[in-house]
């Protein structure tokens, strides 16, 4: 019975050994693990630290997928209840608007308007909070940033007619909706980037 009980210990000794064995390299593992993500954030930190403006522009053009996502998602979502649901297709014609049928006339004016300022409205306040982080009165960054808004508006406003008219006609008239809004898109951050940094939206301290 003694011989029994001292080789029953001996296994219960070596079971618990291997248990804390294994243990012990897991907790090695999981702090080697953190040391190597915390150095590498650090090694991030510091790359940014040395290129604040780089940075700047990459996280602006990341971060202007949130409102790309908006134009994208209201002008799907409008196109097609203006111009098949609600048949909104009447000719529209003014200053250098030139929405005729075949470019979806008037449904595919207002869809395209409205979803440029839906995404502005977005872009503003991302821009302002997560991008430039400006310390800027917000009354005066806002009547700076309506103006620059005007601007890209009228430009998205009469564009996406010729693209329209465009990718018919090259026979790409189902995704014509879409190369309007990847034109505005890129006029927004080639536009936009310059104007909310050094006008809009300057960090003052």
């Amino acid at each position: 019975m003694s011989n029994t009980a001292a080789t029953s210990a001996t296994a219960s000794e070596a079971t618990a050994s291997e248990q804390l064995g294994a243990e012990t390299a897991q907790k090695a593992e999981k702090t080697e693990k953190a040391q190597k993500a915390e150095k590498e954030k650090s090694a991030f930190q510091s790359w940014i630290a040395e290129h604040p403006d780089l940075w700047e522009f990459i996280l602006f053009n990341i971060l202007s997928n949130v409102s790309t996502a908006s134009r994208f998602a209201v002008l799907w979502s409008l196109t097609p209840l203006f111009v098949n649901v609600l048949h909104m297709t009447t000719p529209f014609h003014f200053a250098f608007y030139n929405y005729d049928a075949a470019a979806g006339g008037l449904g595919v004016f207002l869809a395209t308007i409205l979803a440029e300022i839906v995404a502005q409205v977005v872009n503003f306040f991302v821009q302002m909070k997560w991008v430039f982080k400006s310390d800027s009165n917000f009354k005066d960054a806002a009547w700076k940033y309506v103006v620059l808004s005007i601007l890209l508006i009228i430009v998205s406003g009469f564009a996406p007619s010729y693209i329209t008219a465009w990718a018919n006609g090259a026979g790409f008239g189902g995704i014509a909706s879409t190369l309007t809004a990847v034109f505005n898109t890129m006029l927004a951050v080639v536009v936009s980037y310059p104007l909310l940094k050094f006008w809009i939206m300057p960090k003052t301290k």
